[in-house]
């Protein structure tokens, strides 16, 4: 085997440049749009006049993430393809979306999609959806933001608070100046990153491989690494087609349904029809994106195994970042290395600021302020949002999975959001208070389920709660809807 392993450690003067053009490249999109925003609706939403094919690939950018470049390989490395028929659940609930959801949020006019539940149930039911997101898209994106800088530690030799505090620092200045207009055009512009260094990953590992790509593949089917299609009915395991394509389904409508950081990038095009066009393309063009990775983990296994005298990562969800440190020359470490840092700047701040400052902010605390003051608000709730983040970040070093642990979270409480809208967008009843009351319910039944399946209590499979939690909420709320209507009546004086 004849192939020069880069410098641990250390990266050339073409790294550095790799990767300063990246982040050259962020910063000058972010100027040139940030220098336009002039209100919320500027900052927020582009003034929907973001290009549909720039949309699309700026929402395959934020689903890949960070997460995925670095979670992904690791399945591939340690378990096996069955990822793809998660994909399938995905894009079912995309075409979901693109036909109940998003006429929906077109018709009010959404800035954040949550005035959707103050327009269909009142003002309660868009406050704790807010809250909700808050919660959810806080935790999800500190794993995300764990996961990128993991891979730039393991790949610089840095210390993680001090990566987690540069990278959170690089995120707020881009995004407080830029707003959404310099996300969608940036993500768009990582998206292409992200493939080019996938692919230059793979071609590594098959010209390193001996026998190539067939034999890799060969012996990864023996190893059974190319498992994709689980076709058993069991409750307990969440590896099979029906656990997969359910939870997939579900979470797929929690995130590019419930979330204001994937929606809000469908909302920045200029009408329904291309904002629907934008998302059912997506399905089409993040297929590859995921299939390279696996790719690349299922080589990353063959490689190792080939080669026994190198060392393995002491924790495998560093697989990557490891390979990229130890082992590739100069030049392509410096593109993971690149693509790794695009993925942690294109964070949830903007989405988080959007939703703090139309529901929060306008409606309960400053009302009738000028969209000068707004603005302001909305770049400082940047900051502030980044400094959580940043906390959360540090505190998911124990973390095993990163990648189930993310969809473990998104099933807490993204099953009781996704109650409430479905009851918002199917039926005409009127559940305001009953939404929250459900909501809070389902929350907690759903955290004891989660408690219980980490300590073996119960034989189910994490990836049904997601259905539990929307179930629960769905029923009652329709259920207790004109109860508490009425007893809303009686209580409010004549």
């Amino acid at each position: 085997m004849n192939f020069i392993i880069g410098q641990a450690g250390t990266l050339s003067g073409l790294d550095w440049g790799i990767v300063g053009v990246g982040a050259l490249g962020l910063f000058v999109i972010s100027y040139v749009f940030g220098r336009e925003e002039k209100n919320t609706n500027d900052f927020f939403l582009g003034s929907r006049r973001v290009p549909p094919i720039v949309a699309c690939l700026s929402f395959v950018a934020t689903e890949i993430s960070a997460l995925t470049i670095v979670g992904i390989p690791h399945i591939a490395f340690t378990e096996n393809w069955r990822w793809l028929q998660f994909l399938v659940g995905l894009a079912l609930a995309r075409l979901v979306v693109a036909f109940l959801f998003i006429p929906a949020f077109y018709k009010y006019n959404c800035t954040s999609i949550y005035e959707f539940l103050g327009h269909r149930f009142g003002p309660a039911t868009q406050y704790i959806g807010s809250i909700y997101f808050f919660i959810t898209r806080l935790l999800a994106s500190g794993v995300r933001l764990y996961a990128t800088c993991m891979a730039v530690g393991v790949i610089m030799g840095w210390p993680l608070t001090a990566t987690i505090t540069l990278f959170t620092l690089v995120s707020i200045a881009f995004i407080a100046f830029g707003g959404i207009k310099a996300v969608v055009w940036a993500g768009a512009y990582q998206s292409l990153f992200f493939v080019v260094a996938g692919v230059v990953i793979v071609g590594y590992l098959i010209q390193h491989i001996d026998g190539g790509l067939v034999a890799a593949l060969q012996t990864a089917h023996k190893e059974e690494l190319l498992s994709t299609f689980y076709f058993k009915f069991d409750l307990k395991d969440a590896s099979t087609f029906w656990a997969f394509l359910i939870s997939g389904f579900f979470i797929g409508l929690v995130s590019f349904g419930t979330d204001q950081e994937m929606v809000q990038r469908l909302l920045t095009v200029e009408t329904r029809k291309s904002s629907q066009k934008t998302i059912i393309s997506t399905i089409f063009t993040v297929l590859p994106v995921y299939w390279l990775y696996l790719l690349a983990g299922t080589l990353l296994f063959v490689f190792y195994q080939q080669n026994s005298s190198l060392s393995l990562p002491e924790e495998l969800k560093e697989i990557l970042p490891h390979f990229a440190r130890n082992v590739l020359p100069n030049g392509l470490k410096g593109l993971v290395l690149g693509a790794i840092f695009m993925a942690s700047v294109d964070s949830p701040l903007s989405s988080l600021s959007s939703s703090f400052v139309t529901d929060i902010y306008r409606p309960l605390i400053r009302r009738g302020a000028s969209e000068k003051h707004y603005l302001l608000v909305s770049r400082a709730a940047v900051v502030g949002f980044g400094l959580v983040l940043a906390g959360i970040a540090a505190a998911c070093a124990p973390v095993e999975n990163i990648l189930w642990f993310a969809f473990q979270i998104l099933s807490i409480t993204g099953g009781p959001m996704l109650g409430a809208f479905l009851l918002g967008l199917l039926t005409k009843r009127k559940a305001n208070l009953a939404n929250v009351l459900a909501m809070l319910l389902s929350t907690g039944v759903c955290v004891v389920l989660l408690i219980l399946i980490k300590q073996k209590t119960i034989d189910l499979a994490w990836s049904w709660l997601i259905v539990i939690g929307t179930g629960i909420t769905f029923i009652m709320s329709y259920l207790l809807g004109p109860a508490m209507m009425k007893w809303k009546d009686t209580e409010t004086p004549k």
